[in-house]
């Protein structure tokens, strides 16, 4: 798989095209946490639409933007990335880290363990 590299602020932009939908310039600018230019948010779109993440089509005067990549390969990848440079490639590390300190309940724990069951009887191959 190739991997998918985001900036903070296209990972913004990311997030509200896979939430929304495609999107105009004005629409996405509209869901952003940040109160960013008109002119920021065109060039954060046009960044992501070269590197091959996003492309668009004309909708009258404006372009609506749709992202080309999915949420979930794109977290693949980011994941992938944390495991091998962070936690030295080893996912028992990242897996502890994620449920060490982080106020995880019962319910969810139990939810967790059905997950890691579920992989165990599938085998544990990779998708």
């Amino acid at each position: 798989m190739d991997e998918i590299v985001f900036t903070g602020r296209e990972l913004d932009v990311m997030a509200v095209l896979w939430e929304q939908g495609a999107s105009t310039v004005a629409e996405v600018r509209a869901r952003l946490d940040d109160s960013l230019a008109y002119t920021t948010v065109l060039t954060v779109l046009r960044t992501l639409e070269a590197k091959g993440h996003v492309t668009h089509e004309s909708d009258g005067k404006a372009h609506r933007y749709a992202a080309l990549v999915a949420r979930d390969a794109a977290g693949r990848s980011a994941l992938g990335r944390i495991v091998d440079k962070i936690f030295g490639g080893s996912r028992e590390l990242l897996l502890t880290q994620l449920v060490d300190g982080r106020g995880i309940d019962d319910a969810e724990l139990e939810r967790l363990r059905q997950v890691l069951n579920q992989r165990r009887s599938a085998g544990g191959t990779a998708p």
